[in-house]
């Protein structure tokens, strides 16, 4: 066994016969939350014999042994760094941040600092729940660092457990404004297309087929609120929340979002203007977001208007 490293041995009790494989080890390991053990067993610190289990979904069955490695806590290398932060609401359980366009929300390769964690920290004094562990504290769900906008961040663990279980049943109201190329035909609709890291490009996502390996469902709800100069200001509701989502669904359409360096394609109408703006971002701002408060159980809901580089942009493309 590796030094700070303990061993929990786990029996499924009969009870929990086919749930969930993390469901029936956080019934069996009370002192492990569900969170916590879906992100040990997709880590492989979960074994069954001489085998890693890596799939949290797995049906169990009563009587199955576990073993579950739990490393020791580990010095949490993120620095409180005094970011300064726009608050949309905080208590002692939750904080809701509207993120500006540039700032990464946790720190990973070639970002070890000065992201919204670090921030976050600075402002919490280090009350973060540490169920995403000592690399994203409080952090239950992202946006991309681009793209600007309303973000939830978990206080304490049970905190961070019921948000977690919102966003896992789709239930959590996210609303995105985004600026695309050309105007959308219908001016309304939906994409119910899965998506996977790209087989050709592991840095990008892409549509494949439902039953191609690591591909989730994902559903976009689109409407043009207002139309540009071979453009639309469009509003995403999106009823699942994954990676690149907005802008790959969007693209999909031949509606990219303007100033996207991944997915778009700049069409020369559009060139003068984001070279005139400097504008080198994905148009793209999360403007609503909604949920339940899991302790108090009040129904909570944040609005934030456009940043001012994407009304800036609208205006030069108005008509």
């Amino acid at each position: 066994m590796d030094r700070g490293v303990s061993i929990i041995e786990a029996t499924i009790a009969p009870a929990a016969d086919g749930w969930r494989l993390d469901r029936a080890l956080a019934d069996a390991v009370p002192t492990l939350s569900r969170e916590r053990l879906k992100v040990l067993i997709n880590a492989g610190q979960v074994s069954q014999g001489d085998a890693l289990v890596r799939d949290p979904a797995r049906k169990s069955r009563g009587g199955e042994r576990f073993s579950v490695a739990v490393p020791a806590p580990a010095p949490a290398h993120n620095e409180a760094q005094d970011i300064p932060l726009v608050v949309a609401f905080e208590d002692e359980h939750l904080i809701v941040v509207d993120k500006p366009a540039g700032l990464v929300v946790h720190p990973a390769a070639g970002n070890l600092d000065g992201t919204l964690v670090n921030a976050l920290l600075h402002h919490c004094g280090g009350s973060l729940s540490g169920i995403g562990g000592v690399a994203r504290p409080g952090i239950v769900h992202r946006i991309d660092k681009d793209t600007s906008g309303l973000m939830v961040a978990a206080k304490t663990d049970r905190a961070h457990e019921g948000l977690a279980k919102q966003f896992a049943a789709h239930s959590i109201d996210r609303r995105y404004y985004a600026i695309v190329a050309g105007r959308p035909m219908p001016a309304a609709g939906s994409v119910d297309a899965p998506l996977a890291r790209s087989p050709q490009n592991r840095k990008k996502v892409a549509i494949v087929a439902a039953n191609y390996s690591g591909a989730k469902r994902a559903v976009t709800h689109y409407r043009t609120l207002h139309n540009l100069r071979e453009a639309a200001m469009v509003e995403c509701r999106l009823e699942t929340g994954r990676t690149h989502q907005v802008r790959v669904h969007m693209a999909s359409l031949g509606h990219s979002l303007l100033g996207d360096p991944v997915y778009g394609r700049t069409k020369q109408a559009h060139k003068g203007v984001l070279d005139t703006l400097n504008f080198r971002r994905q148009a793209l701002h999360a403007t609503r977001l909604g949920f339940v408060h899991p302790i108090s159980t009040a129904t909570m809901a944040f609005d934030s208007p456009m940043p001012a580089d994407m009304q800036e942009l609208f205006r030069r493309l108005d008509v």
